[in-house]
């Protein structure tokens, strides 16, 4: 290499190094942590957005080291039991807390920006003994988003979370 592409090349890289890069998590490593769920939305073909848990949904995702994964999300504002007892919920309370709820765990692996989530256990036991797919769409060492083209209540869903430090 020439001196002047030596210094082209140098200059390329200074100037580049400055620059805003979209990152996706490489390997399941780069998720292993603790995230809290920032928002939620089902997204309609035309690009409408609707809060899947409420305006303010409540959520944890943990990626362990060991392979292991949980994820609970909720809505904020589930209604209290007036029996004071979750076995003796109203029809309506337990029809809050079954839609306003979702709670799943078991192993994960990732492949390029695709992580699968494999179901041992659900609140939606649809998706027990499943695998769930999610494509990261963008990440960084504190924040995630993620797609999910099937979601538990149909049509894809957006996931944005945080890293908790």
């Amino acid at each position: 290499m020439n001196s002047r592409s030596s210094i082209a090349l140098a200059t390329i890289t200074l100037l580049c190094a400055g620059l805003p890069r979209a990152a996706v998590a490489q390997a399941a490593k780069d998720l292993v942590g603790s995230w809290t769920v920032i928002s939620v939305d089902n997204v309609s073909r035309d690009g409408a957005r609707t809060p899947a848990f409420g305006p303010n949904p409540k959520g944890i995702v943990i990626f362990g080291n060991d392979g292991r994964y949980v994820e609970l999300i909720m809505r904020s504002d589930l209604p209290k039991f007036a029996a004071a007892s979750r076995l003796q919920g109203t029809p309506e309370e337990n029809k809050a807390v079954a839609q306003g709820v979702l709670a799943f765990f078991g192993p994960y692996s990732m492949t390029g920006n695709v992580v699968t989530l494999t179901v041992e256990r659900s609140s939606y036991p649809n998706w027990t003994g499943g695998d769930q797919k999610r494509t990261v769409t963008s990440f960084t060492h504190d924040q995630m988003t993620w797609t999910n083209s099937a979601g538990s209540g149909g049509g894809l869903v957006e996931l944005v979370a945080k890293r908790v430090k």
